[in-house]
C-alpha cells in the first residue's frame, strides 16, 4: 500500500466554524487510567486518531474489553488483565504506552514494558516516571525493556525532578492506587493533567490541588465505574488560530475551552494576532494587523515555551509558521526539545526568512511570500505547521508522511474542507 499525501491548493480564504477534537494528551492517560478499576468506564469526545487507536489495540491485547460506541465514545471494561505480553511493536508506535506502567503495576503487581515510541523531537526522559514510581513502592530493572514490580504501592511525599506531563500522570495514577497519602510536588498542571484528575475523581479518588504544582492524593479508595467527557484540545485551538491568521480568514472555533487559552492568546497577540471570546467560542477575525510587538525599548521580541500555564511547547511550531506571515522580527525559543525546530529548513525552502540559531532558537523575519513545495511531516506538530504553510503558499503543495499529522489531528482534511480549504488526501505516487 502506498503512503498517503495531502495535496493542498494554497491561497484560499476560509470561513465558517470548526470544533476542536477531544484533547489527545488527555485521552491517552485517561484511557490508561481506566484500567485501575474493574468496573465499566465510558469515555466521550475521544479523538479517533492513530495514537488512540494504537493504544486501544494495545490494551485490548492484554485482556480489557475495548469497544467503540459511535465515532468518539469508547467503552472500557478491564475486568481482568494480564500484563506479561505487551506488544513491543505497538508500544514503539506511541509515546503513551509508558502510561500503562502505573495502572498495570497497581492491578498486576508486575509489568514488562517495552520502550515507548512517539515523535522524534529530541531526547525524552523517562527518569521522572521511574523515580516517582520507586518512591511509591515500585522496583524497576531497565535493560532492553522496563521490568517493574511492586509488593504494593504506598503513599509518599514525592518531588518530581522535572514537571513532566506524562511523569506526573503516571505518578497520579499510581498514587490513587497506593495506600495512604501522596503529595506530588513540582507536578505538571496542564489542562490534560487536570482532565485526568477529574476523571480519577469521577472513579472515586480523592485529589486536592488540581491545576496546581502541588497535588495531594488520598490513595487506596475503592474505585468504581464512571462516564467522563474529554475536554477540548487547546493545541488544536492554537493550530486553528494560526490557520486563520496565515490565510487571512475569519474562523469561529466552537467550544474552545477558553478558560485554558490565556497563554496561547497572549503568545499570538505578541505576533499581532488577536481573537475575540464569545461565550464558549473563540473568533479569529479576518482583518488582522499581524505586526509583531517589539519588546520595550524597541528590542526584538521573543516567544518562548515553558511549563504550564506558560505558552505550550506543542504550539511553538504553529507560532513559528504564523510568524513568517507577520510584519517584524521575533526570536522563537523552544526550550524543551532540542530537535523540534529542525523542520524550519523546509519552511526556508518555501521562501521563509528564518535563521536557525541553534537547536532551540530560530529568528523569524516576516512577512514572507511562501511558495508551494513538496515537504514531509517529521512529527505531529511540525506536520500540522507545514500544512498551515501550504495553506498560505502560492500554488500546489504536497505534504508527505501525513500519518504523522493524523496521529494527532482527527480527520483534519475533512474538517478543513468544510471551511473552504482545497485539500485532498491521496496515495503517494511513486516514480517507476
Amino acid at each position: 500500500m502506498n503512503a498517503l499525501q495531502f495535496v493542498v491548493q494554497g491561497g484560499q480564504k476560509l470561513s465558517g466554524t470548526i470544533r476542536p477534537s477531544g484533547n489527545k494528551n488527555a485521552a491517552l492517560p485517561i484511557i490508561c487510567a481506566a484500567l485501575l478499576t474493574d468496573q465499566p468506564v465510558t469515555l466521550e469526545n475521544v479523538p479517533r486518531i492513530r495514537d488512540v487507536e494504537t493504544l486501544v489495540e494495545l490494551i485490548a491485547s492484554i485482556g480489557a474489553e475495548m469497544q467503540w460506541g459511535g465515532r468518539n465514545t469508547l467503552h472500557i471494561h478491564a475486568q481482568s488483565l494480564h500484563a506479561s505480553n505487551l506488544d513491543p511493536v505497538l508500544c514503539r508506535k506511541i509515546r503513551a504506552s509508558i502510561l500503562l506502567a502505573a495502572p498495570l503495576l497497581a492491578r498486576c503487581g508486575e509489568i514488562e514494558l517495552p520502550p515507548p515510541g512517539g515523535d522524534v523531537i529530541g531526547r525524552r526522559r523517562v527518569d521522572t516516571h521511574f523515580l516517582a514510581l520507586e518512591r511509591l513502592g515500585a522496583s524497576f530493572d531497565l535493560s532492553e525493556s522496563f521490568h517493574l514490580t511492586t509488593p504494593g504501592l504506598r503513599g509518599a511525599d514525592v518531588f518530581l525532578d522535572e514537571p513532566s506531563v506524562t511523569g506526573t500522570e503516571n505518578a497520579l495514577t499510581a498514587a490513587v492506587a497506593a495506600s495512604g497519602t501522596t503529595i506530588l510536588r513540582n507536578a505538571a498542571s496542564e489542562p490534560h493533567v487536570q482532565d485526568l484528575c477529574h476523571f480519577l475523581v469521577a472513579l472515586g479518588a480523592e485529589i486536592d490541588g488540581i491545576g496546581t504544582n502541588k497535588v495531594t492524593v488520598q490513595g487506596g479508595r475503592v474505585l468504581g465505574g464512571a462516564t467522563h467527557r474529554i475536554g477540548p484540545d487547546h493545541i488544536e485551538v492554537g493550530s486553528f488560530i494560526g490557520l486563520a491568521a496565515v490565510t487571512g480568514s475569519e474562523i469561529r472555533i466552537a467550544d474552545a475551552g477558553v478558560e485554558h487559552l490565556r497563554s496561547t492568546l497572549m503568545g499570538f497577540a505578541r505576533l499581532g494576532v488577536s481573537c475575540k471570546i464569545e461565550g464558549p467560542d473563540l473568533v479569529v477575525p479576518a482583518e488582522q494587523e499581524k505586526v509583531i510587538q517589539s519588546d520595550l525599548g524597541g528590542h526584538v521580541s521573543k516567544l518562548e515555551d515553558q511549563p504550564w500555564p506558560a505558552f505550550p511547547a506543542d504550539t511553538m511550531s504553529i507560532a513559528l509558521v504564523t510568524a513568517t506571515q507577520c510584519r517584524g522580527m521575533i526570536l522563537i525559543h523552544e526550550k524543551m526539545f532540542e530537535s523540534r525546530l529542525f523542520f524550519v529548513d523546509k519552511l526556508i525552502g518555501m521562501g521563509a526568512r528564518i535563521v536557525l540559531c541553534d537547536p532551540h532558537r530560530a529568528l523569524v523575519a516576516g512577512p514572507s511570500k511562501l511558495r508551494a513545495g513538496s515537504v514531509d511531516s517529521p512529527d505531529i506538530r511540525a506536520g500540522m505547521a507545514m500544512l498551515l504553510a501550504a495553506m498560505c503558499a502560492e500554488g500546489e503543495s504536497t505534504i508527505n508522511n501525513v500519518g504523522q499529522i493524523e496521529r494527532g489531528y482527527e480527520r483534519i482534511d475533512e474538517r478543513l474542507r468544510a471551511l473552504g480549504a482545497k485539500i485532498e488526501r491521496v496515495e503517494e505516487r511513486r516514480s517507476q
